[in-house]
């Protein structure tokens, strides 16, 4: 396949990716390269960790963060410092449409993507909190969803919402670059810990599952560097193929929703009727250094 420029070498298009749905290899590329002018603009810049299953979801799976050798020398990389190894390593950077489909050849089935881009990887531009139902309870997520909604908004920020495709929802919300991993974390942890003082019946901040009692744990321990999240219009390596999915707010009212409401069987028909909700979320990024004189002033 010739894409941007590229020659990029695809095969064994009819192997089996997903048995359930009778997905293949091949409409996974498909998915990649039709879909790379919605995705594209959440990816660019940014490192990613590559969920591969070459012979599809139930066979074995991994996680690869460092370029293989292999890579053709057109694929963008961005050298990372690894804390534990304390070296660099060169991992991938999706710039282009070319890179989606080589990707989705090598197994490439999710894209997990940092929150900073590669000129400022320890600055984050993107604050997430992660929501996944406690005991299979989707209302409460979505109660959670519009209850950080509300207050982020109070404190001057502008709050993103999407499905994950797995088990819940992420709340993204876009800053400005000024502050480091730790002072996004400490916002992000005292923010969950105040809303969890205000529900303590349906919200908690403890981080050992045998100790939350049925009450949603509202993660935001993915502030952090060297941490990842799935990447909007990302598929997921589950039955089905559920696509993590940007909504518009309202959509949280329709009781039907769930995280894996959107799949590769629907996404392109969505997508035909809304343009994408995240569309231009970079012009809403905000200073999270006044976002953090309001908290105080609420603590």
């Amino acid at each position: 396949m010739k894409i941007n420029g590229h020659e990029v070498e695809v095969g064994n298009l009819d192997q089996v990716y997903f048995p359930d749905a009778g997905i293949t290899k091949g409409d996974l590329i498909d998915y990649y390269r039709r879909i790379a002018p919605v995705m594209l603009p959440h990816l660019q810049g940014r490192p990613i960790s590559m969920q591969r299953y070459p012979r599809g979801i139930e066979e074995y799976g991994f996680y690869q963060k460092e370029v293989s050798e292999h890579f053709p020398e057109w694929i963008d990389r961005a050298d990372v410092y690894v804390k534990e190894d304390d070296a660099t390593q060169p991992q991938v950077v999706v710039n282009n449409a070319a890179t989606l489909v080589y990707l989705a050849d090598q197994g490439v089935i999710t894209l997990h993507t940092w929150l900073s881009r590669a000129d400022a990887l320890d600055r984050p531009d993107r604050l997430i909190f992660d929501l996944d139902p406690p005991v299979g309870d989707f209302e409460t997520v979505r109660f959670a969803a519009r209850v950080l909604r509300d207050v982020l908004g109070s404190l001057g920020l502008v709050p993103f919402v999407m499905t994950t495709g797995s088990k819940g929802l992420h709340v993204t919300v876009p800053i400005d670059r000024e502050q480091d991993f730790d002072a996004v974390r400490a916002f992000a942890r005292d923010l969950a810990e105040w809303l969890a003082s205000r529900h303590p019946d349906r919200f908690t901040t403890e981080i050992r599952k045998n100790k939350r009692e049925g009450r949603l744990f509202l993660d935001y321990l993915r502030n952090a560097y060297g941490s990842h999240s799935v990447a909007p219009y990302s598929v997921r390596a589950l039955p089905g193929a559920p696509i993590a999915t940007p909504l518009d707010w309202h959509e949280l009212d329709d009781g039907r929703l769930h995280s894996q409401t959107y799949h590769l069987g629907n996404i392109f028909r969505r997508l035909g009727q809304k343009s994408d909700p995240w569309q231009g979320i970079d012009e809403h990024t905000r200073p999270l250094s006044e976002a953090r004189k309001r908290l105080d002033e609420q603590l």
